[in-house]
């Protein structure tokens, strides 16, 4: 292997889950002075497939409690019980904090929504619903990194942002796009930011092809990251983890970092998170135990970015969604195995909240998908192009790239205000 391109790899994997870049990011060019777009977008995977019937619970339902007699929430009103939405639903009560968004109007959830396709596959759906093709696994790039190539406006290379190390399946494609790690890795220094090996690569990359000006473009985008989440931190690049403040684990600090950041770089435009541990096949529990543990942080980052991102939740919307939901009736093990239908959250300023979104097919006998599931009635596609089209100013033109054989549009709930 020739010294050049052992130091080209070298590079790569000091840069991987940092600022991951695209071949043809140089057709990414600003076309004018534009300033950037104050209309946001973030998307929440949970990656595992979270219960949305416990998430919200049909409790009005006498068939919810005859299918999950120890792990059917008990109704509002009772010890432990849900929080009533609207009479029929009600919110598993580890999500107490998001009751003030649902009141005030920015909350809102799509039930029965999901992806078409019956796959009970994690890897499958999970690949489904972020290529935005279901059923096709040819498709190379995800939606949203297609999404950043049709927003119309000035490109940035912090447009696009992932919180993780791994670049995910979502944002596949030759956009680039940067990325903010989780936890006090956030700012953690790479080997790239020593002083000497810095200099040593400027000087390697220092041409004009497209290896080179890739390379400066990463730098760049890290830098900036860098500066929004902490305007010292490009100080404390040089500077061991362990010498600087200890950030805390976990979604609600993670959630404050990118609302901070979001304020700080008004580049920002599009920004991902994946969160695991949802596949409960196994003592899933009620208001307490193993889901409710996952759902009390998830909520509480979920209240932090709407708090922390102020005014500017005005111009966000809030996506939450998960690859397919789980089965109406629980298991012999108290849990639930994969299902098909899901609730999809949708939170922000322009949303129309305080409902339940979506056609509700319910879960009696007759209505199960395949005498087990929720049935999907809003394909989660439609979701996703109501928020790309009235909030994101996407033409039709450009939303057919993004997500070619969507639904008719007619079959779109209309989840927002605008």
């Amino acid at each position: 292997m020739q010294r050049r391109h052992f130091v080209q790899m070298l590079a790569a994997g000091a840069m991987a889950g940092q600022i991951p870049v695209g071949r043809s990011a140089w057709a990414a060019t600003s076309p004018d002075n534009a300033p950037p777009s104050k209309k946001k977008m973030v998307v929440v995977f949970l990656r595992g497939a979270v219960d949305g019937l416990s998430v919200v619970a049909p409790y009005a339902e006498p068939d919810y409690a005859r299918f999950r007699p120890t792990i059917g929430l008990p109704a509002p009103g009772k010890t432990d019980g849900l929080l009533d939405l609207d009479g029929h639903f009600g919110l598993h009560p580890a999500l107490g904090a998001l009751m003030p968004l649902w009141s005030g109007g920015k909350l809102a959830f799509v039930h029965a929504s999901g992806s078409p396709d019956p796959t009970r596959s994690h890897f499958d759906a999970q690949d489904y619903m972020e290529s935005g093709t279901p059923g096709m696994k040819r498709t190379s790039d995800g939606w949203m990194n297609r999404l950043l190539g049709e927003l119309p406006g000035r490109p940035s290379p912090t447009r696009g942002l992932s919180v993780g190390a791994v670049l995910p399946r979502i944002y596949a494609g030759l956009v680039p796009v940067a990325s903010m790690a989780e936890g006090q890795a956030a700012t953690r220094p790479t080997i790239l930011d020593q002083p000497r090996v810095a200099d040593a690569f400027a000087k390697l990359y220092d041409g004009n092809d497209a290896t080179s000006r890739t390379y400066r473009e990463s730098i760049s985008a890290r830098r900036e990251v860098l500066a929004s989440l902490d305007p010292s931190a490009l100080e404390k690049e040089q500077m061991a983890a362990n010498n600087g403040a200890p950030l805390p684990n976990g979604f609600p600090d993670d959630a404050a970092r990118l609302a901070r950041l979001m304020r700080n770089d008004s580049n920002v435009q599009l920004a991902f998170v994946a969160l695991g541990g949802w596949d409960t096949h196994a003592g899933q529990g009620t208001a307490r135990g193993q889901l409710a543990n996952r759902l009390r942080p998830l909520g509480d980052g979920l209240a932090v970015l709407a708090d922390r991102l102020g005014p500017m939740l005005d111009d966000t919307v809030v996506i939450v969604m998960s690859e397919f939901g789980r089965t109406a009736r629980e298991n012999g093990n108290r849990g639930t195995d994969h299902g098909h239908g899901n609730a999809m959250w949708v939170m922000g300023g322009p949303v129309a909240g305080g409902k339940i979104h979506g056609r509700w097919p319910g879960i009696d006998e007759a209505s199960l998908n395949e005498n087990r599931d929720l049935a999907i009635t809003t394909d989660f596609r439609s979701v996703v192009a109501d928020v790309a089209e009235r909030h994101l100013a996407l033409p039709d033109a450009q939303l057919d790239a993004l997500f070619p054989n969507r639904p008719a549009h007619g079959e779109a709930p209309r989840i927002l205000r605008v």
